[in-house]
């Protein structure tokens, strides 16, 4: 038995940022050594990919998929530090084989899923990860996912600039003509950034915040207040179709809102269309980006 102790695992892990498993790993093999430890997990770029997963990543993909008969999907954002690692194969490859995983094997978070043996793998998750850092060269993290279940429909936008996952309520998913509808829904939600599904959705605290600020600029613009009430009901009104996804103008035609052109679907079709619930992901939306002058560091590289 290695002779080694709690307080080293630990004292290993914050030299090298590794996982506690890793440094003990590292530690069993060492025989307790620390430099040596050091050493294996170097040699087995642990500590090169530590190093990495201090840097930001704000860039990747969002990435949105179905099964075949669109009974399960999954949109998930996969993170790394610049756009040209979208592009790339193997990151895509990666990507698919996470979403593939969700859907297949359906983990309750990241950390749920980093732990799975990945589909069509006998590595899990974590250690696939492990190798596209050491190989592409970049902090890569798997941000977040959501998984549906039920006639789903999935949208990719820009090459992964953003994805987007509809759930609906139906009974005509194998037609073609209703994935062609539950496309069109999913590009809105990309394109307006809808925030919720429909006006009972909306928070209350959202509303009452919405009002105040309405009612102050009805009054600012002179308006009495006996009648400002009124008029701040009609905007919230508008607020509505211009926030809630069932309301809002079809794109592809402003005569219509979404939920009418979906019900004419649904009655050309002769069965039932519903939208249930959608999920929009943009990649990198709420990390803070690194804002260094990019010509300047590679400058700076090579003096």
């Amino acid at each position: 038995m290695a002779a080694f102790t709690a307080q080293d695992v630990k004292a290993l892990r914050e030299k090298t940022g590794c996982g506690m498993m890793d440094c003990k790993k590292a530690l069993s093999n060492a025989d307790g050594d620390m430099d040596k430890a050091i050493d294996f997990l170097r040699e087995q770029g642990l500590a090169k990919q530590a190093k990495k997963a201090s840097r930001i990543a704000a860039e990747g993909v969002a990435y949105a998929v179905t099964t075949d008969d669109c009974s399960v999907g999954v949109v998930i954002e996969v993170n790394a530090e610049t756009d040209f690692v979208a592009k790339n194969d193997s990151f895509m490859d990666f990507v698919k084989t996470c979403a593939n995983t969700v859907i297949e094997q359906n983990p309750a978070d990241v950390e749920a899923l980093l732990a799975l043996t990945a589909t069509g793998s006998d590595k899990t998750v974590a250690e696939l990860l492990q190798e596209k850092v050491l190989t592409i060269g970049e902090n890569i993290q798997i941000r977040r996912f959501e998984r549906m279940e039920g006639a789903c429909v999935a949208y990719v936008h820009a090459g992964g600039k953003i994805g987007v996952l509809v759930n609906f309520d139906t009974d005509v998913a194998a037609n073609d003509a209703f994935v062609a509808c539950g496309k069109d829904v999913a590009m809105q939600i990309a394109a307006l950034n809808t925030q919720y599904l429909n006006s009972s959705e909306v928070p209350a605290e959202v509303i009452e915040h919405e009002k105040e600020v309405m009612r102050q600029q009805v009054i600012n613009e002179g308006k009495p207040e006996a009648i400002a009430d009124k008029i701040v009901m009609g905007k919230i009104n508008k607020f509505y179709k211009e926030n809630c996804l069932v309301d809002q103008e079809f794109v592809k035609d402003n005569k219509l809102s979404v939920s009418q052109y979906v019900n004419n679907v649904a009655k050309e079709l002769g069965g039932k269309i519903a939208i249930s619930k959608f999920v929009r992901f943009e990649k990198g939306e709420g990390i803070e980006k690194r804002q260094d002058d990019f010509a300047a560091e590679v400058a700076s590289m090579v003096k």
